[in-house]
């Protein structure tokens, strides 16, 4: 339900200065919950369709937020939500309609197989919850990830995060945790530029079926293989054709379940599918959504097939989330799923997406700062790196380029990947054309700005480096005029002392 204006003038009225926001961030809030731009952090007030605006009214391109899928305050997300909240909002205890349209709506997007529904509140129980279904289902422990994963915060899915616990601090990997290679193909254990005729599906699903293999010659087996269909902090990766294919089958040999992580891409983001586990030709055991699912609401949901839930009710155990299926949670999320199909999204991000990466590979013409381009629909990384031939990551110039947009061009963007040098897209899927024209208009800028400060710093290196010779020429010149010196005298004193000894 869109407010008055004079309500919002009420709201900014009674806004903290940036300061003293700041100030008792720091004082009452935990230091691990980190700002974007720490030097500088913005302070958002207000969003609109694909924009956001500080306090003093700038406006910020949003090229990152993946959460406000249909845009920022989208006025029917608005309406939907508060006209629930006014009416009722009470557990999934009580019958009432938005919780089942919503699952039928979910459902009808999934392959038929997948029909059962559990609403959560995020992405990170989500994925607690598909372990625990694959455990019970399976009555095993062991779980296979993949390198650089991240699927949550909670304790069971950091053990499987090792985007978090290969960190600096980070907790032991459990023994039941096995890591396979990240089907990165430029950066990765098996890259296109090593094994250019090679079918690099069937190599990184390989380490997968090993695993399953050892874990069957030790009586064990494993529970599940849980991966994101296209992985986000691991540094926008598309995984090679075949991938998931072979690593399913391989799962599926030993009994194991295999779960498909949507939280970061589903919901059409990647244009040609809704699901990007779709671009695969798979059909995953379990399916984990959140994030958009709610356009920046509290709301996610685990869909699997009658069987695998089946087994969870014969536990005796019942499933109780407060929150989860939610009627007001359930009417935003039915009103996500209507906009999208509505505005045909889906679609605008396919036409846009493909325009998106078609300039990002001309810029990788341009600037040899472009290691690589990939992506698919509004889901786009840029890598930047320092050297083409060897694919050295540029981590300084990525963090470089996202301040330099931000403070310049008022274009938010970031970089995440191990290496931190691969700049993300992952904007709202009301971004358009226009928009993708401006952040390639900022960002030819930056790369032609970091390309001339590169050069100079080079020519600064190579006159110190000569200034050095030079000064180091001239003082071997002096040492050998000194020895020569001394020398010459040396030969004099033997004179004059075989003078004096001849008389």
């Amino acid at each position: 339900m869109p407010f008055a204006s004079e309500q919002l003038q009420s709201v900014a009225s009674q806004q903290l200065s940036k300061a003293e926001t700041i100030k008792l961030r720091n004082k009452h809030i935990g230091q691990a919950c980190k700002l974007f731009y720490r030097s500088d952090p913005l302070k958002i007030v207000r969003g609109q369709g694909q924009y956001m605006f500080d306090e003093e009214g700038v406006r910020y391109l949003d090229c990152i937020n993946n959460v406000a899928h249909v845009g920022h305050c989208h006025p029917e997300v608005v309406r939907a939500g508060a006209l629930q909240m006014a009416t009722i909002s009470t557990n999934n205890r009580f019958l009432h309609d938005e919780l089942v349209q919503c699952g039928r709506t979910l459902t009808s997007k999934m392959p038929p197989s997948l029909s059962v529904c559990f609403f959560v509140n995020s992405g990170s129980e989500a994925n607690d919850l598909a372990l625990r279904l694959a455990r019970n289902y399976t009555k095993r422990q062991d779980v296979i990830t993949l390198d650089h994963a991240y699927h949550g915060h909670l304790q069971s899915v950091m053990e499987i995060s090792p985007y978090k616990f290969n960190q600096p601090g980070g907790a032991k990997k459990p023994d039941y945790v096995h890591v396979a290679p990240c089907p990165d193909i430029y950066g990765g254990q098996f890259t296109d530029k090593l094994y250019p005729n090679a079918d690099l599906g069937a190599l990184y699903a390989q380490p997968i079926a090993d695993i399953c293999e050892r874990q069957l010659a030790k009586g064990q087996g494993v529970a599940a293989f849980i991966a994101e269909s296209l992985q986000s902090c691991g540094g926008q990766i598309l995984p090679p054709a075949g991938y998931f294919q072979a690593a399913y089958q391989a799962v599926r040999r030993t009994g194991g379940v295999c779960i498909a992580d949507e939280v970061q891409v589903g919901f059409g983001r990647v244009g040609s599918h809704y699901w990007a586990f779709e671009t695969q030709g798979v059909v995953p055991d379990i399916v984990c959504v959140a994030k958009p699912m709610g356009n920046g609401h509290p709301v996610g949901a685990v869909v699997t097939t009658p069987e695998i839930a089946q087994a969870f009710h014969d536990t005796g155990i019942a499933y109780f989330n407060t929150y989860g299926g939610n009627p007001v949670s359930c009417a935003i999320a039915n009103a996500v799923m209507r906009i999208i199909d509505e505005e045909q999204l889906q679609q605008n991000a396919q036409q846009v997406g493909e325009y998106l990466l078609r300039e990002c590979s001309q810029l990788k013409q341009e600037f040899d700062s472009v290691g690589d381009v990939r992506g698919m629909g509004l889901f786009v990384g840029i890598e930047l790196v320092s050297d083409r031939e060897t694919r050295s990551p540029d981590t300084q110039a990525a963090h470089w380029l996202v301040n330099r947009m931000k403070q310049l061009h008022k274009v938010l963007i970031s970089s995440d990947g191990p290496n931190e040098n691969v700049i993300k897209l992952k904007p709202p899927m009301c971004f358009n054309r226009e928009n993708a024209d401006e952040f390639l208009l900022a960002f030819r800028e930056c790369l032609t700005t970091l390309r001339q400060e590169q050069m100079q710093a080079r020519a600064m290196e190579a006159a110190t480096a000569a200034a050095a010779a030079d000064a180091a020429a001239s003082t071997n010149g002096v040492i050998a005029t000194a020895a020569e010196t001394l020398a010459n005298k040396t030969k004099l004193f033997e004179r004059q002392d075989r003078l004096i000894k001849s008389v």
